[in-house]
């Protein structure tokens, strides 16, 4: 079992193989993602949101971020661990970034630092580098940027088809611009399949996406709940994914119910009654 490497997702870029990465935030999603042999467990701010139940992703502390990125570090052995900053490091400055960066090396042993709207803090971007801590520096319309635009986060699927007149140039420059930068990986949300070869095409670091992303990239990131249908909403509706994880859990536990109220034995448990 080899070690993915960051130099190992450059040469992928070059001989046209796709890059795939999770997001997940416990150690066994991870340990089973690493073992299917995905290349990057990303461990997103999102988590605060989607498995917390928090009304925002804004909620999330950096102290929070520490404590879940240590338990995926723990279940991967093989893939790239990268963490995202909560909002606020970023936003206060490189200095702050780098001492928040430094934290998640030392005390989480992340590989990559993932930058939401990294774009408006390319010193970050750089800081972090000469840090010696490498940069995965996402832009386009993203989870902390969203707001300033206007459009909810949730909603942003196909969104580039929106963007003013002039996106297209801009976004270009700030994919380069990053590379310049240090970035060693961008990841491009809601790139769409016009926009996106073109920034593919103009960097030689890979371009990975989630959100509005294709295979006109050269890799992809989705939520590992969401790719299995763990969340409530799967019991209600059929999942968008590949499973339906949350029916399972809901059939079983019923079963376990049903047993302990009917004087049974628990499946799996040791001992008698």
């Amino acid at each position: 079992m080899h070690k993915v490497t960051i130099p190992a997702l450059h040469a992928m870029k070059r001989e046209g193989q796709k890059i795939f990465g999770v997001v997940a935030w416990d150690t066994h999603m991870a340990a089973i993602a690493d073992r299917v042999g995905v290349e990057i467990v990303s461990v997103g701010d999102t988590v605060g949101k989607n498995l917390w139940g928090h009304d925002t992703m804004f909620e999330i502390t950096m102290d929070e971020m520490i404590t879940v990125t240590r338990a995926v570090r723990r279940g991967v052995k093989r893939a790239l661990v990268s963490a995202d900053f909560p909002y606020g490091p970023l936003q206060e400055g490189a200095d702050a970034a780098v001492r928040a960066a430094i934290r998640f090396v030392k005390e989480a042993g992340v590989d990559l630092i993932k930058l939401d709207g990294a774009a408006d803090y390319p010193e970050a971007v750089t800081a972090l580098t000469r840090a010696g801590i490498p940069v995965w520096a996402q832009f386009g319309l993203t989870p902390q940027t969203a707001l300033a635009l206007g459009i909810p986060y949730e909603n942003q699927a196909g969104a580039e088809a929106r963007a003013p007149e002039g996106m297209e140039a801009r976004l270009i420059e700030e994919a380069r611009m990053l590379e310049a930068a240090g970035a060693v990986l961008l990841d491009f949300t809601n790139s769409g399949p016009v926009v996106g070869p073109k920034v593919v095409e103009a960097v030689s670091v890979p371009v990975i996406g989630g959100f509005g992303g294709g295979p006109w990239l050269d890799g992809r990131v989705r939520l590992a709940q969401a790719a299995v249908g763990y969340n409530v909403a799967a019991l209600d509706r059929a999942p968008s994914g590949y499973a339906n994880v949350a029916q399972v859990i809901h059939d079983a536990l019923a079963e376990c119910a049903g047993d302990v109220r009917d004087g049974r034995q628990i499946k799996g448990q040791p001992g008698g009654r």
